[in-house]
């Protein structure tokens, strides 16, 4: 919080108070990031496949943890129920709400599951997705301190967790579904979420890794994947340079068209809702040598770096919202 004086002394009744989003940097922890990705990646929750006990687990871990960060829950539960391919899977939704009328919405999303463990060989899934759920969960407790510094935002914005992206992109479609049958209400109004007023999805996707660098020799780096178009690309260079964070930033795949228009538009959860009209970005990494094997593990990740990533997205989204 900084304190805005005049040029002679003022009384109390003058003193004028502005947020700055600077203050959300004291509750981001890079102990904290590495915790969520080591807890997330260890053996008793089996490497998170949907439909298993440790995907299970995992909810109700997160539905935990979206208490703790005081976010309110959407129709009335954190937990959020679906079937894929005879499985039960949960997606874990969490809010903060805004001040504008009508009502917008932002929505910042991140798959929880994994793999899990196959023919006996047990995948961590550090990178793949832990790394994207921390980011998530930072990023919420971020917003969650500058709306305790009453620090008043716009848009609300909707954290989801979800379950069964690697059935199918499940979790997404059926958080698509609750929006399109009008059944994801917002906390304060009561009134359902309509896709309208969604005005940005947000996927979180591997954001852990420095180990397949844009430029070689640059650990410091981020993909951002979205419409070439887009106004949010000018604002993501304006924080990484006003904010001196100092990330090398990509807006296609490693320079490839065809890549960067698989990743985007088809194999992740930001598929749904671009399929669905909604505008979307991606964020993440890269795929690395160790994605989709057993040596995704925490060890793997740069958690400096993971703390800049999340830094850059949180000033964006602070832009935007």
């Amino acid at each position: 919080m900084i304190l805005l004086l005049g040029a002679s002394a003022p009384s109390m009744a003058q003193v004028r108070y502005t947020i700055s989003p600077k203050n959300a940097e004291t509750v981001l922890k890079t102990e904290n990031i590495r915790s969520t990705v080591e807890y997330l990646s260890d053996p008793s929750l089996g490497g998170r496949a949907a439909g298993t006990d440790g995907g299970r687990n995992t909810a109700g871990w997160l539905e935990g943890r979206f208490r703790d960060l005081a976010l309110q829950p959407l129709g009335g539960a954190w937990m959020h129920g679906f079937t894929t391919d005879g499985l039960f899977g949960r997606n874990v939704l969490g809010f903060i709400p805004g001040s504008a009328q009508p009502a917008g919405y932002v929505l910042v999303m991140a798959h929880f599951d994994n793999l899990g463990t196959l023919g006996g060989t047990f995948y961590p899934g550090a990178d793949s997705n832990a790394s994207g759920v921390a980011a998530l969960l930072e990023i919420a407790r971020m917003f969650g301190h500058m709306k305790n510094c009453k620090r008043s935002y716009g848009a609300g914005i909707i954290f989801a967790a979800l379950d069964a992206k690697e059935k199918d992109l499940a979790g997404s479609k059926a958080l698509w579904r609750l929006i399109e049958q009008g059944k994801l209400k917002d906390p304060a109004s009561g009134a359902p979420i309509s896709r309208e007023q969604i005005t940005l999805v947000v996927n979180l996707d591997q954001v852990g890794a420095t180990l397949a660098p844009l430029t070689k020799g640059n650990p410091h780096y981020i993909m951002m994947l979205s419409e070439a178009a887009s106004a949010w690309r000018s604002t993501l260079e304006n924080v990484n340079r006003d904010q001196h964070i100092g990330l090398e930033i990509g807006y296609s795949y490693y320079g490839s068209a065809d890549f960067t228009r698989l990743f985007y538009t088809r194999i992740s959860d930001q598929r749904v809702f671009l399929e669905n009209g909604l505008p979307a970005v991606m964020f993440t990494s890269g795929i690395t040598y160790n994605n989709n094997k057993s040596t995704d593990t925490p060890e793997s990740l740069d958690y400096a770096v993971m703390r800049k990533r999340i830094q850059l997205i949180f000033y964006w989204l602070d832009k935007i919202l």
